[in-house]
Order: C-alpha cells, then sequence, then structure tokens
C-alpha cells in the first residue's frame, strides 16, 4: 500500500469471492469530530469492472467467533475464515473468504482512493 492510500484510509475487514470484493474502510482523512458514518464504509466492489456500491450500514453483532452486519442491502456474517452475504430479500446468497488483515490488491486500493476522492 502506498504512503497516500495509507493516510487515506486502512482496511478493517476484507471478504471476497470470485465476484466481488466486500470491505469495511476506516477513512483517516477526516476530523476526529466527523459522523461515524462517514469514517467508516462497507463498499461492494465488483471484480469484473470495479463498479461500487456503498452499503448502507444499519447495526451489528458479535460474538467470540462470528461477526454480523445488517444493511439495507442485505445481511453479512463471517468469523476468521469465511463468510456469507444475503442480499435484500433473500435474492442470492454469496459464500465469502475472509482476507482481513492481507495487503490489498494494488489495483482495488487505488481504486478505493479514487472513489473516496470523487465523494
Amino acid at each position: 500500500m502506498d504512503i497516500v492510500t495509507a493516510q487515506l484510509f486502512e482496511c478493517l475487514y476484507l471478504l471476497d469471492n470470485s465476484e466481488f470484493y466486500l470491505l469495511e474502510i476506516k477513512r483517516n482523512d477526516l476530523s476526529d469530530y466527523a459522523p461515524i458514518s462517514e469514517k467508516f464504509k462497507w463498499l461492494k466492489i465488483a471484480k469484473q469492472d470495479l463498479s461500487t456500491v456503498q452499503m448502507t450500514f444499519r447495526s451489528m453483532d458479535a460474538s467470540d467467533q462470528i461477526e454480523e452486519r445488517y444493511f439495507e442491502e442485505g445481511f453479512l456474517k463471517f468469523n476468521s475464515e469465511e463468510g456469507t452475504f444475503i442480499e435484500k430479500y433473500n435474492s442470492a446468497q454469496h459464500a465469502l473468504t475472509n482476507k482481513s488483515g492481507e495487503e490489498l490488491p494494488y489495483l482495488l486500493s487505488n481504486h478505493i482512493r479514487e472513489f473516496l476522492v470523487q465523494k
């Protein structure tokens, strides 16, 4: 990750499959007084064309082993190895691999930086 990207955001969670990335980022370029909804963002990024959807976070739950995130667009349940994203109205279920802690691919990192700058 380059210096500019490291200063702009950090990746807290990264899950993916053959179709898309689902990740939570924390923006580092905002003041300490910025709203939490601006500092923390969940993004769903298609691998084919890098089209990006900013997920609408609703709530979360966590235990020792399982994390859960509820969005307007669906529900995410994951542990340290894998996860499942269930789209709204159960229209599709997607198995995911948890790659949190791994370095972001350069193209993905660069795309997120550009996405944040455009917002």
